[in-house]
């Protein structure tokens, strides 16, 4: 090979970094490695609707686990559940056992799988939220879209945190509205 090939592969490689391109090794990353993974909130196939939807605002989540009298992950129940399932419906949320309206054997991964799994995992299936589950399938964490895009602006602060405002629109503080 001629060393200009070299030093033009060489320029395009520097530029690709400079440019703040995600490389192949942060994204082989396992999911044990983010550091803030949302908490793992269960509840048992019998709780109620009102149970899961309780357990969601008090502990500020967008999803429970609900687990099996083994402790096994059997189903997630969501915000999404709850609106495409629960409001409008003529459903008694104090009788309804969440394991009727809850998503069953949903994707899971393991803490030692890449974090590219579970990007491709949810941009394929439109998932916001992973369980993460270990050998026995009992559930450890939870992976949410939100965990994976602090993680990438952690590792790019400059390009991130340094942007000017948009003069076109006002970001607010809060977490409603968006």
């Amino acid at each position: 090979m001629s060393d200009a090939f070299l030093d033009d592969e060489q320029q395009v490689g520097d530029e690709q970094e400079r440019a703040g391109l995600l490389d192949s090794a942060t994204l082989q990353a396992p999911l044990s490695e983010l550091p803030e993974l949302q908490p793992v909130v269960t509840l048992t196939i019998q709780s109620t609707v009102r149970d899961a939807v309780n357990a969601m605002t008090s502990k500020r989540v967008g999803i429970i686990l609900v687990v099996d009298e083994t402790g096994k992950l059997a189903g997630v129940f969501s915000e999404r559940d709850v609106l495409r399932k629960v409001v409008g419906k003529d459903i008694d949320i104090d009788a309804t056992p969440v394991a009727e309206l809850m998503t069953k054997k949903p994707e899971c991964l393991r803490p030692e799988n890449p974090l590219v799994y579970a990007l491709h995992q949810m941009s394929m299936g439109g998932y916001r939220h992973i369980p993460l589950i270990d050998e026995t399938g009992a559930p450890v964490a939870v992976v949410s879209m939100r965990d994976i895009v602090s993680y990438i602006a952690a590792l790019y602060p400059d390009e991130v945190m340094n942007l000017t405002g948009n003069p076109d629109q006002e970001i607010t503080s809060t977490r409603e509205g968006a």
